[in-house]
């Protein structure tokens, strides 16, 4: 099973930087990603941002999680 968290862009220097959920701040490459943005949320998986999600759904997604 494979599992991709949604974390918030905070950094970027070419096509790595830096994403951030809950306190927890992670190395990312976002090679996969067009133009991405501080302040998007991503789906990262095995250090890579693999898709662009929603602000809400991402939220959402993390509350999910914080209640398990």
């Amino acid at each position: 099973m494979c599992l991709a968290v949604p974390m918030k862009i905070i950094e970027i220097n070419g096509d790595e930087g830096f994403v951030e959920s809950s306190g927890l701040k992670r190395k990312a490459n976002f090679s996969l990603l067009k133009n991405p943005k501080i302040g998007e949320y991503v789906l990262l998986h095995a250090g890579f941002a693999i898709e662009r999600v929603k602000a809400k759904e991402a939220q959402k997604t993390l509350r999910m999680f914080e209640s398990i």
